[in-house]
């Protein structure tokens, strides 16, 4: 299984397009505390239509509490803050891409707590600040997936 891990997201729309995403692609979606909405909220639920039912959504109260729940085999941190493109791992079962909140990315420490092979960019072109957020996700989730060969059994 792909883990998708958002941490302390800011806009409910965002959340509710990945809730989607994450059900219509098998993923299992983390969210890290605290986040700038309610889960409830008419926006979330809006983005997400009916298929927050079919998510595997968790939420943490930290990044370290989501890590000790799911023990990924690897953690990949995406930023605009790094040379090495999404494409380059070779991604396996049980890998997890954590995503920051979507005005300020992931800070310093978290980025520079994983080893620089974990550090993945999606490129732009020069002048470029960044993706939106669910944009973001879903090219990284689905290029993970395509290299797992679409497997629907993870």
């Amino acid at each position: 299984m792909i883990h998708i891990i958002l941490y302390e997201p800011e806009i409910p729309q965002n959340t509710g397009a990945l809730i989607r995403l994450s059900a219509n692609m098998g993923a299992h979606l983390h969210l890290i505390q605290p986040y700038a909405f309610d889960l409830s909220e008419k926006k979330v639920r809006r983005a997400g239509l009916d298929y927050a039912e079919l998510a595997n959504l968790k939420e943490h109260s930290s990044l370290d509490a989501c890590l000790s729940a799911i023990k990924p085999n690897r953690v990949f941190a995406l930023t605009t803050k790094t040379e090495r493109y999404y494409t380059e791992p070779a991604f396996e079962n049980g890998d997890a891409f954590l995503f920051g909140p979507e005005t300020r990315g992931l800070p310093k420490d978290v980025i520079e707590s994983l080893p620089e092979s974990q550090r993945l960019t999606i490129p732009m072109i020069p002048g470029g600040r960044s993706l939106n957020l669910a944009n973001a996700v879903s090219v990284m989730a689905y290029e993970a997936w395509r290299q797992l060969s679409f497997d629907m059994n993870l």
